[in-house]
């Protein structure tokens, strides 16, 4: 399929720690960089931009060259909300948990793009998670179990020491070594999961968030709407980010990401046309990427892809795979298992 978006950029923030963690492992960062085509200088600034693919050559070099197959976990294990910049500090002087969490997944973007964060809440269940959206992402598992650690730190640190996550879930497959996982996160791990992320209590979203400062979040919030206001992103690219978050939500029809850009379905894919593309071009290219992401990395059954995906049976789903990869979705998981 035609790639639609250009490659995402990342802060690199939250990779600031990577010469350090390679270091601890007896690696050399000079040289693992040099070969990512990266200067260890640009890891000075946190400010400064990478891309999503390239950050993720590097984290992909990282793990071959350290023998180390739980190397995203401990990059995630090291980072907190302090990495994400401006809009870190607006999340830590938010009023409470819940609104805290709604400005990092609503302004998540300004920090990343490649990936978002979902926050949903089901029978009293509050979930904050990760999903990757950028096509041919290497070390995806690598990535994914660094967000996840990140997320857990986060909830940590906004919810208090009282806080337990219910369980942990990834969707990758349970690796070979589970003892960093169990020391590092607390409450259940479940692999083989329909999403990446932390199941917590819902209650949690009502804790104050503590030291927050209502006028540095006055200011800070400021500062974010100037910065929106001058983002690129293209229309295709926010409407792709929007769909990510309501497939996993179970609200991924037309009229449904639509009405989140206040218009019609039709004005929606005039719009889209001007890129040219369209809604069901920008569908079919994000299921065709979770679906890959989830038949590579994980043992869900091709079933269960499928709801998430929307299809109403396996059939439709196997059907719209074999269009888009000319091969099955089990064909596919046989060739491609990470």
């Amino acid at each position: 399929m035609t790639r639609l978006l250009r490659d995402g950029t990342v802060r690199i923030g939250p990779a600031t720690c990577i010469p350090d963690v390679l270091k601890s492992l007896g690696a050399d960062p000079a040289k693992v960089l040099s070969e990512a085509g990266l200067d260890l200088k640009l890891f000075s600034n946190p400010d400064n931009l990478i891309s999503f693919s390239a950050r993720s050559h590097l984290i992909a070099l990282c793990q071959q060259e350290t023998g180390c197959d739980h190397f995203g976990l401990l990059i995630g294990e090291k980072i907190g909300l302090s990495s994400f910049g401006l809009v870190g500090y607006l999340v830590q002087n938010s009023p409470d948990v819940d609104s805290a969490l709604n400005n990092l997944v609503r302004y998540f973007h300004l920090h990343a793009q490649g990936a978002i964060l979902v926050k949903k809440i089901e029978n009293g269940v509050a979930f904050l998670g990760y999903s990757i959206y950028q096509p041919g992402v290497e070390a995806s598992t690598q990535l994914e179990d660094a967000a996840i650690a990140i997320a857990y730190n986060i909830l940590n640190t906004l919810c208090g020491p009282d806080w337990e996550p219910i369980k942990t879930c990834f969707v990758h497959r349970k690796p070979r070594d589970l003892k960093p996982f169990w020391h590092f996160f607390r409450g259940a791990l479940q692999f083989d999961a329909g999403l990446n992320g932390v199941y917590f209590d819902v209650e949690f979203l009502q804790q104050p968030v503590m030291a927050a400062d209502p006028e540095l979040h006055r200011l800070l919030q400021k500062q974010i709407n100037k910065l929106e206001a001058d983002y690129g992103d293209d229309f295709p690219g926010q409407v792709k980010r929007v769909l990510i978050t309501a497939l996993f939500m179970g609200h991924g029809k037309i009229d449904q990401i639509a009405a989140l850009f206040s218009m019609h379905s039709r004005t929606l894919n005039r719009r889209l046309s001007t890129y040219g593309t369209n809604f069901k071009q920008l569908a079919d290219e994000v299921r065709y990427e979770i679906a890959r992401q989830m038949l590579e990395a994980s043992d869900i059954e091709v079933g269960k892809v499928s709801a998430m995906m929307g299809y109403s049976d396996a059939s439709s789903f196997t059907k719209a795979f074999k269009r888009w990869s000319n091969t099955t979705p089990s064909r596919w998981r046989e060739e491609n298992k990470i």
